[in-house]
């Protein structure tokens, strides 16, 4: 069975540098696993940290950054798509697999191989389930026995109504490509994550975050798109449209991006829960990362 090595971890933990390491030494290229840096565009405010990716006067190769324009919609199952044609792709060159990244619903989506349904939602708002509330919507998901894999699915009427209009579909079914993953997790504990958390804001901040964010809406984009995009996206949005000043916003921004560690650490746990083994190192140790990584991809038991 195809070999893949993965890394994940809590935000601003250093998974990207860990990746860019290990595919270093064996021959590997990375599969970015992160839901906002498929988007073009979104360049500081979503860590791609494209910088990273040469090691040692070497360019590592990447995947799955920068595959769709922020005006497009992009959903779990369009990842799936492009994971699965960039997984065989690297295979074939008999390459690793090196996949990076700390969205939680696409690891456990690729790891579990969830069975995806391609839905259409052009005319979503013409679903016999829009004008329903949501306490309604959570009755009829109860009913139908959906599979929500996110909690906020549940809190959040839109995406409840499309989890429905997934369960209804007639649409192409897919899941991600069989493999053999050896899951490492970068452990740091909250107080340092919540420092490194504070670092590097003030770095993205420095380096034009802000401006970045400006520059979207002068593209196009509108407010409401920019919140989609995530935390950084969404308190900069508040602040540059009035709603916040700018220290509440870095503030509030500190504080949202602290709290999205923290969950990411349940799902982490939640995933070890389901029967996942994670291989978890200190978040700086790249030796003991090395020597797990060499033991499973030359066939011992990791």
């Amino acid at each position: 069975m195809k070999k893949s090595v993965v890394i994940l971890g809590p935000t601003a933990c250093g998974k990207t540098k860990l990746a860019v390491h290990l595919a270093s030494k064996f021959g590997g290229e990375i599969i970015s696993v992160d839901s906002r840096q498929v988007y073009k565009f979104l360049e500081i405010g979503s860590g791609k940290d494209l910088n990273d990716y040469v090691i040692d006067g070497k360019k590592i190769p990447y995947h799955l950054i920068d595959v769709c324009s922020p005006f497009d919609e992009f959903n779990l199952f369009n990842y799936i798509v492009l994971y699965n044609q960039v997984f065989e792709n690297i295979v074939l060159r008999e390459k690793v697999p090196i996949l990076c990244g700390g969205t939680g619903l696409y690891l456990s989506a690729i790891l579990k191989r969830y069975q995806l349904t391609r839905a259409d939602f052009s005319d979503w708002k013409e679903s016999p389930y829009y004008e329903k509330t949501l306490e309604e919507l959570r009755e009829i998901a109860l009913q139908k026995k959906i599979p929500l894999h996110n909690t906020t699915d549940w809190l959040d009427k839109d995406r409840l109504l499309k989890a429905l209009i997934i369960c209804d579909s007639e649409g192409e079914k897919i899941s991600a490509k069989e493999a053999n993953y050896l899951v490492i997790g970068l452990n740091i504990d909250p107080e340092t994550n919540r420092k490194l958390i504070k670092e590097r804001l003030y770095k993205r901040i420095r380096e034009g975050m802000i401006e970045e964010v400006e520059l979207l809406l002068k593209m196009g984009l509108t407010h409401e798109k920019l919140r989609f995009f995530g935390l950084e996206y969404r308190y900069i949005s508040l602040y540059l449209n009035g709603e916040l000043n700018k220290n509440d916003a870095i503030q509030k921004l500190y504080s949202a991006i602290c709290d999205y560690a923290k969950r990411q650490r349940t799902w982490f746990r939640k995933m070890e829960k389901e029967g996942l083994k994670i291989n978890w190192i200190k978040y700086y140790d790249f030796e003991s990362a090395e020597k797990i990584a060499y033991d499973f991809l030359k066939g011992e038991k990791a």
